[in-house]
């Protein structure tokens, strides 16, 4: 029994749990819902969570070590001469059977222990699903059965459902968490394995990157990691987004929430939104054959030299890319802010510009400041538009009409192709990513320290 089966009979076993649930506390009390401890929505909830929570906890287990224990079960009876194979080899026979076992073509002879191995997994595998499906759908019936033999009006459903929201959001919780710690913990450990090749501050303040990818073991094979052309690359075209995002952005949220129609609002706000949908390789490729070889024509006509592939042109494409993330949410916190206190800046006397300009705006500051924060962050990480508008050359310029690069794309070019994780050419993408990190990571905290300087407080 497949897997999606067993959870659609878990799930209907839930519905029915809750149906069943509601059902008997409303019979227990002859159908006066007052004289239930909780309402009934409660005791149904409580009896579907019976139902549900040790299922679903047992097919998240068995899915988890379905694979692992086949696995280990097949390895044991592969022959012994197999068995002893090289780490890499071993993995080359697992995924042979692998292919057999699921049907997929293989290339050359299979051995015959190969196909007496898949056919066992096969075997193997239809007998894990089976217990599964039973197991999980037997604990179903259980949990439900003995929640539904303890409803009575007297059973304060409220709280035991109301605590296993809490435990919910509790493991939501910790999942984020977790998840966040273990991505700086693989970068720290890549980072310092890194750093065990490269010197410290032959990275953090070298100006020259040149990751030469030559012969292991020959001379000057490790190459230049100097992280300065690429973070100014970051930073330079960072800059010049958020000189074209955040004037465009804040000043069009301006408009609509205080000066457009509502009719005008209606169609605007919706339309500045679809910037934020359009997929990033299809800005790269509007500033590839539309924006750069514009800026060049320009630039030309003009006397001066500029490059298709440049600050600028990335600049210029991300700013609007990321003009949604300044002006939506920045347009919401303008109309967060309580219209008393227009009120009475206009009963003082104040036009209406002066009213935005001393009221509204310092009002909605932690806001805007935290919209503006994040298409920072939007445009730190961009690397579609980099890679097509800005090029991949690591050139330290003050420049805008030449080709840099950022953090970001260097980070998939090092982790791009057949390559092993032991070398300093690829170790690197995790320096530069755990740098990313605490940059970012720099950012937001001076962000919330202006929020809180700047705050008002407001009834």
């Amino acid at each position: 029994m497949s897997t999606p089966l067993v959870l659609a009979a878990v799930l209907l076993m839930t519905l029915a749990g809750f149906a069943a649930g509601r059902q008997r506390a409303l019979a227990s009390s002859g159908g006066h819902a007052r004289s239930l401890h909780s309402r009934p929505a409660y005791y149904g909830s409580y009896v579907a969570l019976w139902a549900a929570v040790p299922a679903f906890l047992l097919l998240a287990l068995w899915v988890v070590a379905q694979p692992l224990v086949i696995d280990m079960m097949i390895r044991s009876h592969l022959p012994e001469e197999i068995r002893g194979l090289t780490r890499d080899k071993l993995s080359l026979v697992l995924t042979t059977i692998d292919n057999i076992a699921t049907g997929r073509a293989v290339a050359g002879e299979v051995p015959a222990y190969a196909r007496e191995a898949a056919a066992r997994k096969v075997e193997l595998q239809a007998s894990a699903n089976w217990a599964m499906a039973v197991l999980a759908i037997g604990l179903a019936v259980i949990g439900f059965l003995f929640a539904w033999r303890r409803v009575n009006p007297m059973l304060r459903a409220r709280n035991s459902v109301e605590r296993a929201t809490i435990v919910a959001l509790i493991a939501c919780s910790g999942i984020a968490i977790l998840t966040t710690v273990g991505i700086v913990f693989s970068m720290l450990f890549e980072t310092l394995h890194f750093f065990s090749l490269v010197p410290p501050q032959d990275f953090f303040f070298g100006t020259v990157w040149d990751p030469r990818f030559t012969a292991a073991g020959s001379e000057g094979s490790a190459g230049q990691f100097g992280l300065i052309p690429l973070l100014w690359g970051t930073v330079f075209i960072s800059l010049v987004s958020m000189l074209v995002a955040v004037p465009v952005g804040l000043l069009s949220a301006i408009y609509l929430a205080e000066y457009a129609h509502k009719n005008v609002r209606a169609w605007v706000k919706p339309l500045l939104e679809i910037l934020a949908g359009i997929p990033t390789v299809v800005y790269g490729f509007f500033a590839l054959t539309t924006l750069g070889p514009l800026f060049r024509d320009i630039g030309a006509s003009l006397g001066f030299e500029v490059s298709a592939t440049s600050v600028l042109t990335a600049g210029v494409v991300m700013g609007v890319m990321i003009i949604p993330f300044v002006s939506s949410l920045s347009d919401d916190i303008i109309n967060a802010v309580p219209q008393s206190l227009r009120d009475g800046s206009l009963a003082l006397g104040a036009t209406q510009s002066e009213t935005i300009k001393r009221v509204v705006l310092p009002a909605a500051l932690p806001g805007i400041v935290g919209s503006i924060l994040l298409a920072v962050s939007r445009a730190i990480g961009e690397t579609m538009i980099v890679v097509m508008a800005a090029g991949i050359a690591a050139n330290l310029t003050l420049n805008p009409f030449e080709s840099v690069t950022t953090v970001t794309v260097k980070i998939v070019s090092q982790l791009t192709g057949d390559l092993e994780f032991n070398s300093p050419q690829t170790l690197v993408a995790f320096a530069l990513g755990l740098t990313l990190f605490v940059v970012t990571l720099g950012l937001n905290i001076y962000a919330l320290h202006i929020v809180r300087k700047y705050r008002e407080q407001y009834d």
